[in-house]
């Protein structure tokens, strides 16, 4: 009986609670949806790259580096000079390099060069290797394997061939259309910005440059692939290093090595620091967006204390006829109490389910536009805890008007 009565009461009143209850649940639903991506975001940066001891590039700032070698986003100040590469690689301390080249891409996404080694020793999350979904690593000059996200979004298969571009803008007319590239491999899905990439050789780098300077093709001079297969490429430089140590106890030794080397200018970063330093300069930011956040919850609150504060003042003859029949005051403290719950409820439930469908619906564009993988599943500790701060918040607010209704039942 005293469910059905509240229950009752609230469609009496459907036009106010209907209100209410929209802008509690757009309410969870900001709540919910910055807590959750925040969360996802941080899971995203820090499990892009593991395994990895040091990156090594050109001397410059080490949120820079670590964005362009790992993130792939923004461009080098300078380069690392093989001599320098092959130094590092010698170093008795140091277990295996990887070095990357970047500066080309295909239809928007960004071309690395690299060496077989890359997907040997480079790891993500919790050091897990690359693995392909279909395929094989490259062998050949003009081999190139494909992220998950490149193969699905431009329905590329093994044996396909495609055109590098010169440069990383997402449309460019400056194309390597002379020396196309066979698929032989598709990367697994990772989550991180390896599923939007695509790996060659660093002779396959070296390849299609052969006949170009300063970024533009020399007229005239055409090195046909049968030409380049009789050379013996080797780069004259490379955009970074990744580095893996013999031991963990080096790992200060040999970046101050490499940071005060004085063949060229240096910067040896430890990515799982810059990553934690990169998360805390956007500490600020997010704790901005959850502040807004609660302030938007905090105001569909007092909204729903204030429309139950005046269902009061129309609920007189309710009251009169509860009391009549017996109700206590305590009763009447107790509805107002459990429509608050009621309303507070349903709003979690459909804020929830309205960001699910949102992420569902929004992954792809999420990944493709940001590279963020947002997972669905919104269910988490922290979740269930705004969860239940929320409700507690809501019974909280609702007692003023439950001790109006509990005053008038008293008079």
């Amino acid at each position: 009986m005293f469910f059905n009565l509240a229950i009752k009461s609230l469609l009496s009143r459907k036009g106010s609670v209907l209100l209410t209850l929209m802008a509690m649940t757009v309410s969870v639903f900001t709540l919910f949806a910055v807590e959750h991506i925040r969360y996802q975001a941080k899971e995203n940066f820090a499990n892009t790259v593991s395994g990895v001891d040091l990156i090594v590039g050109a001397r410059t700032g080490s949120l820079n580096l670590l964005l362009y070698s790992v993130f792939h986003i923004g461009s080098p100040t300078n380069n690392v000079s093989w001599d320098t590469a092959e130094e590092i690689t010698q170093n008795p301390n140091v277990k295996w390099v990887v070095p990357i080249a970047l500066g080309d891409s295909h239809k928007g996404y960004r071309v690395t060069g690299t060496t077989a080694e890359f997907f040997e020793y480079f790891s993500y999350g919790n050091k897990h290797k690359l693995a392909f979904k279909q395929g094989r690593a490259f062998s050949e000059i003009f081999d190139v394997v494909v992220g998950a996200d490149v193969a699905e979004k431009l329905s590329y298969a093994i044996g396909d061939e495609i055109i590098l571009s010169h440069g990383v803008a997402s449309t460019s007319f400056s194309r390597h259309d002379d020396k196309p590239f066979r698929i032989v491999g598709v990367l697994a899905r990772t989550g991180t910005p390896i599923d939007q990439s695509l790996y060659v050789s660093l002779q396959g780098i070296e390849a299609i440059h052969i006949d170009w300077q300063q970024g533009v093709k020399i007229p005239g001079r055409n090195v046909t692939v049968e030409q380049i297969n009789q050379l013996e490429l080797v780069p004259e430089s490379v955009t970074a290093l990744m580095v893996g140590l013999n031991a963990k106890m080096a790992t200060f030794r040999v970046q101050r090595q490499i940071n005060d080397s004085t063949k060229e200018p240096l910067l040896a970063i430890l990515p799982g620091v810059v990553l934690s330093e990169l998360w805390q300069m956007m500490a600020v930011l997010e704790n901005t967006l959850l502040l807004v956040a609660l302030l938007v919850f905090v105001a569909a609150l007092l909204g729903l204390s204030a429309m139950l504060l005046s269902s009061i003042r129309d609920r007189e003859h309710e009251i009169k006829l509860l009391r009549v029949i017996g109700a206590p005051p305590y009763f009447l403290f107790l509805l107002i109490q459990l429509e608050a719950l009621f309303i507070t409820i349903l709003s979690l439930v459909l804020g929830a389910s309205l960001l699910v469908f949102a992420l569902l619906v929004s992954q792809d564009f999420l990944v493709s536009q940001f590279g963020l993988h947002i997972s669905s599943n919104i269910l988490s500790q922290s979740a269930l805890y705004f969860g239940g701060g929320i409700i507690i918040a809501s019974i909280l607010i609702a007692i003023i008007p439950s001790m109006k209704a509990y005053s008038k039942a008293k008079a």
